[in-house]
């Protein structure tokens, strides 16, 4: 047994039934000659034969008595294989918009609490003899660094012993739950001196700086209204696109611009003719980046990560100057992160009341209007380098996506794998009206940047990616 961190606790306290907080991650496997036989029974004991290398698969949520404390994860519980693994088959002709139009209504219903918080679909139907692996787990369980490492002992990039030790712990009684929360609650108030130790540090830290916060640097609780801020719908449409990660880092290298700036700044030239398309209007926005604090590549759970806030400069015309602007916030952003402290909400996070937390989120779920907070979501995670195998078949490609929060309907996740930088997309059903359009503005935007710094449009292809949608 061990206690959800305050962080975990929070993304699960955040969940409502608009507001799911599970995490989308895709692997899409090429079945040569040999492996074609492979099949969702074969797959459930590739998975069964790992469990001791996947151990947060087999966690199980535990609530604490009278909500006397953050909940617990049972650890080794009984996993139901049939249950958790399941099939979906794609409809005809099984390209790149019928699996993104799968992992929506895949991603439209929130995990069941009663078992672990993960599903995986064993996703057939797909062109040129592939298969998909499409795994739903929440947030609570992992962050996109964890989920990295977790992605990577699911497949053979991690060497995995023949046979697995995994064997199931017994459900603790009534009694040990309430006299844990009652230790740890003790051992939270012996932290409390060394958070606002932490957090006095880092009011000093703005004081002293000549930057100082500002709304140049995050625009705090300024974000304006626009188009993707709203009451969410429950459903979720998804959507992908690949690029060459060799184009990306080329093009960013002749601008002065890393990975991360030209992520943001085609998001920000996508944002721009979405905004023009939707509202009528330009203007800038602010966004959710998360900051990972933990890159202990062992690390296959938890999350030890906090929001940077970044404004997109999708008010700018000029594709060059959008660059320029993304990575001037980035480190404007990535100053003022620093200077409060990576970790101060996660930190506070261990003290919030679990009843009201849960009270706040239901409200705020419930409004329909502006976040007051973010506009969206986008995110740039670091994927596996190298080719992963499941069963003997080769992953060419991985997707991932983090969830909505509320009032806010749109978020950008990428995450390269080898030679691919992937784009994904998740909405809700009310923000716009296919997802695509932002995957595609946003690979409009990259050759818009590249005509601008004079570089070839042509982009090259990805041989191993689906085709477009």
């Amino acid at each position: 047994m061990k206690r959800l961190s305050g962080w975990d606790a929070v993304l699960l306290y955040s969940e409502t039934p608009n507001v799911h907080m599970h995490t989308i991650k895709v692997a899409v496997i090429e079945l040569d000659a040999a492996s074609r036989g492979f099949t969702i029974d074969a797959f459930r004991q590739v998975i069964a034969g790992r469990m001791d290398k996947l151990v947060p698969l087999g966690y199980q949520l535990i609530d604490v008595p009278f909500k006397f404390h953050h909940p617990m994860w049972r650890e080794n519980c009984e996993v139901d294989f049939d249950y958790h693994i399941r099939p979906w088959q794609l409809a005809a002709p099984g390209g790149r918009r019928e699996l993104d139009e799968a992992i929506g209504q895949i991603a439209s219903t929130p995990l069941d609490r009663a078992h672990p918080l993960w599903e995986m679909y064993f996703v057939e139907g797909l062109a040129n003899d592939r298969i998909a692996v499409v795994l739903k787990i929440h947030h609570a369980l992992a962050d996109g660094v964890a989920s990295a490492n977790l992605m990577a002992h699911g497949m053979d990039l991690m060497p995995t012993p023949a046979s697995s030790s995994y064997a199931s712990d017994p459900a603790p009684t009534r009694r040990e739950l309430v006299s844990a929360a009652f230790v740890d609650h003790m051992r939270h108030i012996g932290r409390i001196p060394a958070t606002v130790r932490y957090t006095a540090q880092g009011v000093r830290r703005v004081r002293r700086s000549s930057r100082k916060l500002s709304p140049e640097l995050t625009m705090p609780f300024t974000p304006p209204p626009t188009f993707m801020n709203h009451m969410l719908t429950p459903e979720r449409r998804f959507a992908t696109a690949t690029l060459a990660l060799a184009d990306v880092k080329a093009t960013g290298k002749k601008l002065g611009a890393t990975i991360n700036d030209m992520v943001l700044a085609m998001s920000s030239g996508a944002l721009r003719t979405l905004l023009l398309r939707y509202d009528g209007k330009a203007v800038p926005l602010l966004a959710s980046v998360p900051v990972s604090f933990n890159f202990d590549p062992e690390r296959i759970s938890g999350n030890y990560f906090s929001g940077m806030m970044v404004a997109i400069p999708a008010d700018l015309e000029d594709p060059l100057e959008r660059v320029q602007a993304a990575h001037d916030n980035a480190v404007w952003a990535k100053e003022s992160h620093q200077l409060l402290g990576p970790e101060l909400i996660s930190r506070w996070a261990a003290y919030w009341p679990r009843s009201g937390t849960e009270a706040l989120f239901r409200y705020l779920a419930s409004r329909d209007g502006q976040n007051k907070v973010l506009n969206l979501n986008i995110s740039n995670v670091p994927g596996p380098r190298e080719r992963g195998r499941v069963g003997g078949a080769l992953v060419t490609e991985i997707y991932s996506v983090g969830p909505l929060t509320a009032g806010s309907g749109l978020n950008i996740t990428v995450w390269s794998y080898v030679d691919q930088l992937n784009i994904s997309v998740l909405s809700d059903g009310a923000t716009v009206k296919d997802p695509h359009e932002v995957t595609e503005a946003m690979v409009a935007d990259f050759c818009q940047i590249r005509r601008a710094a004079g570089i070839s449009e042509d982009l090259t292809v990805v041989a191993d990616a689906m085709g477009p949608a």
